[in-house]
């Protein structure tokens, strides 16, 4: 039987990239899927299309701009009134900007973390105000590398990302009794939109793939398996963590190399 058959689902940010990954694999895993957009009607129709195909689930897409406390509530109202229960919420939305951090611009520091970080809480809450009407429920949080690893350039998605681990750690230690676990996962390069800029770029790729320990980037679908897993049942002992799938850069991949004693 799939893994996560008949339950329901809100995955943010599911439009594209890592998000649509997650949403399709939820599908064949046998969840109904509520998929998050911010902007983009015509590529959240287009995602709605695949994760149909994907599997027999019941599928909808509902705009909101996560970092809006008032959306999201809204947001949360329409998929509860469409699945009548949740079951599982997965925070994906993310944004990031490069910047000299000196050059940063409180407008844009402020965006990047309320998407990534506030906008994270506000799901969050309300999805535990709801799993404690009932017996429990997944949250699961889209985090990186880079929660640990420093990003030069980009400050503040960094800072959203180490404030992430927090959330998650805090989160799943307060309401571990009451049935909610609460886990990140942290991807390293990914091959999604979001990283055009070197995917296109055979040189700027063969840069990024030359720090990686196992030699590649990650297809989109390999996230997705380990939040398929960290939503299911095989998980049920699991809360807290953040599993890293990021082809062994947290090793610190530039010690493969014996040039320390």
């Amino acid at each position: 039987m799939p893994r996560l058959q008949n339950k329901n689902a809100l995955i943010t940010g599911a439009s594209s990239g890592i998000g649509k990954a997650i949403a399709i694999r939820f599908a064949q895993e046998g969840a109904n899927v509520a998929i998050n957009y911010y902007n983009d009607a015509e590529e959240a129709e287009g995602a709605l299309a695949l994760i149909d195909q994907a599997g027999a689930g019941k599928h909808f897409i509902v705009q909101a701009d996560v970092s809006q406390e008032d959306q999201v509530k809204e947001m949360f109202a329409k998929t509860l009134d469409t699945f009548g229960s949740l079951d599982v919420l997965v925070n994906n939305a993310g944004i990031q900007q490069p910047s000299h951090s000196h050059e940063l611009e409180t407008k844009d520091f402020d965006r990047i973390v309320d998407v990534n970080l506030k906008g994270s809480f506000f799901c969050a809450r309300e999805a535990i105000r709801h799993f404690l009407t009932r017996k429990g429920g997944v949250i699961l949080n889209n985090s990186s590398v880079h929660q640990n690893i420093p990003k030069p350039l980009y400050l503040s998605y960094s800072i959203s990302k180490g404030a992430m681990e927090n959330l998650t750690k805090t989160l799943a230690l307060e309401y571990a009794d009451r049935g909610i676990r609460v886990n990140a996962v942290g991807p390293g390069a990914v091959v999604t939109p979001i990283n055009r800029a070197w995917i296109d770029n055979p040189k700027a790729r063969a840069e990024v793939e030359s720090h990686i320990p196992m030699g590649r980037a990650a297809d989109p679908a390999e996230i997705a398996a380990v939040f398929a897993f960290l939503a299911s049942d095989d998980a049920s002992y699991i809360t807290g963590q953040t599993i890293f799938a990021c082809g062994g850069i947290t090793l610190y991949s530039e010690f493969r190399t014996n040039w320390s004693s």
